[in-house]
């Protein structure tokens, strides 16, 4: 296991992603009520409802996991640069924190676009690190 301790920030950031999500995931069951909801249990679409926004932000959170896990995990394992693997995964956790206060706390569409770019790169950086780390 020495072999992975250079990479513990990165590993942290896998630990603090599963606590967000799981923040997240109750948050997103908040508040819900019968009337607010679609026929799929969802709440229904209304950006100015709080409850819609926490939903959102759950599952967005949900949908960048995949790709998160997985080029932080081959970065890890194939021993990419150890600098920039624990940088960029720390950083996708930062950003994905700012972006899910933005996402439920106001309707501001371009600040959650840019946290959302900012998390893409980060994970499209762990996967070209990875990807080099390989040859």
């Amino acid at each position: 296991m020495e072999s992975f301790a250079a990479y513990s920030h990165a590993l942290t950031a896998l630990a603090f992603w599963a606590i967000l999500i799981s923040v997240l995931g109750a948050l997103s069951t908040m508040g819900r009520t019968p009337e607010g909801r679609c026929d799929c249990g969802k709440p229904k679409r209304n950006y100015d409802d709080v409850v819609y926004r926490r939903e959102r932000a759950f599952m967005n959170a949900i949908e960048a996991s995949g790709p998160f896990l997985a080029s932080t995990l081959a970065a890890v394992l194939l021993g990419a640069p150890v600098f920039w693997v624990n940088l960029f995964a720390a950083l996708f956790v930062v950003v994905r924190v700012a972006m899910a206060v933005v996402h439920i706390g106001t309707t501001n569409q371009p600040m959650r676009s840019l946290f959302f770019m900012l998390g893409l790169v980060c994970i499209l950086a762990l996967a070209v690190l990875a990807i080099f780390a390989a040859f």
